[in-house]
């Protein structure tokens, strides 16, 4: 679907597990294989607690996985330390959920945007002020706003702050946690469109974290839906709603409200909770809240295969 030679990074057999107080293990991600390329969306859903984040974390190193490599540019990240730990580190941002959290309340807006410059000696003190404005006037805030504090902004203009910090460095790849989800519809889509743009004239990659299948398919190029830390389905971005086939990933699309929806069909959802990650049943991670659960997956879990360039399912449905 993609050209190789625009890998960026490569993650293979990821896994992270993490010991409780009473000597068991909670499986947070699972054997996950995903790829990011320069230029491109690669958009991570599921529900609250299915590993997204915690998969994510590992690629700006805020954690470690259990097993399993990620190579960026041909070289894992998970073995990096020292000199070359810092040296990656400026290539590869994150953009937080929500941004005031992410800032120190004391330090003005320039001083947020340029300490990642400045801590990598890009610029000098005295070229903070003229590099805050030309940061922030790329994000589509006025050059005035690089005196105020985060507290005096709302909060789509302190996300695009956050965006304004995260490409400061000119990075190859953005973690992007959520950066939307906790913003009005009307500033979601600016910010969206702000992120594209961006995109196309940096040749940035990105990882975005979300909740909603409907806001990643409308600018996401591939989509990964994961499920008690196991990647369940990978598709196209586009048409996904044409394409999509795991019974989760339908389950999913199905939630999504739309003001073009035909409200006199019935809203369905999905069956059941999530089992507890410490108790995780037998087979298809998935099979007791799915409607076509056979036998088989009740017992063996289904790997990911390729239904066509670009698509692959983990489900016994369309396995052989």
């Amino acid at each position: 679907m993609f050209d190789e030679k625009d890998l960026l990074i490569d993650a293979r057999h990821v896994t992270r597990r993490f010991p409780t107080n009473d000597g068991r293990m909670l499986t947070a991600c699972d054997d996950i294989n995903l790829k990011f390329y320069k230029g491109k969306t690669l958009g991570l859903v599921g529900e609250s607690g299915c590993g997204k984040s915690t998969f994510m974390r590992f690629l700006v190193w805020l954690d470690y996985p259990t097993e399993g490599e990620i190579f960026f540019h041909g070289k894992d990240i998970t073995k990096m330390k020292g000199s070359e730990l810092h040296e990656n580190r400026q290539h590869i941002q994150m953009v937080f959920q929500d941004p005031s959290t992410s800032f120190n309340p004391k330090m003005k807006i320039k001083e947020i945007v340029c300490e990642p410059l400045l801590n990598y000696n890009r610029i000098s003190k005295s070229e903070v002020d003229a590099k805050a404005r030309e940061l922030l006037e790329l994000v589509e805030l006025p050059g005035d706003f690089a005196d105020r504090f985060p507290h005096n902004m709302s909060g789509g203009q302190r996300q695009r702050v956050a965006i304004a910090r995260a490409i400061a460095l000119e990075p190859e790849f953005i973690v992007m946690d959520e950066a939307t989800s906790a913003l009005d519809v009307s500033v979601q889509k600016t910010v969206i469109e702000l992120i594209t743009r961006l995109q196309r004239e940096k040749n940035i990659a990105i990882g975005f974290i979300c909740h909603d299948i409907g806001l990643i398919e409308s600018f996401a190029h591939q989509v990964a839906v994961m499920y008690l830390g196991n990647i369940v389905e990978v598709m196209p971005g586009e048409g996904l709603s044409n394409v999509c086939c795991h019974p989760y990933s339908k389950a999913l699309l199905n939630s999504v409200f739309d003001v073009k929806m035909d409200f006199s069909q019935k809203i369905k959802s999905i069956k059941g909770e999530p089992p507890s990650p410490l108790d995780l049943p037998t087979g298809c991670p998935f099979h007791n809240r799915c409607p076509n659960c056979m036998d088989r997956c009740m017992k063996e879990k289904p790997k990911l295969v390729e239904l066509e360039p670009g698509h692959e399912v983990a489900c016994h449905l369309f396995g052989k």
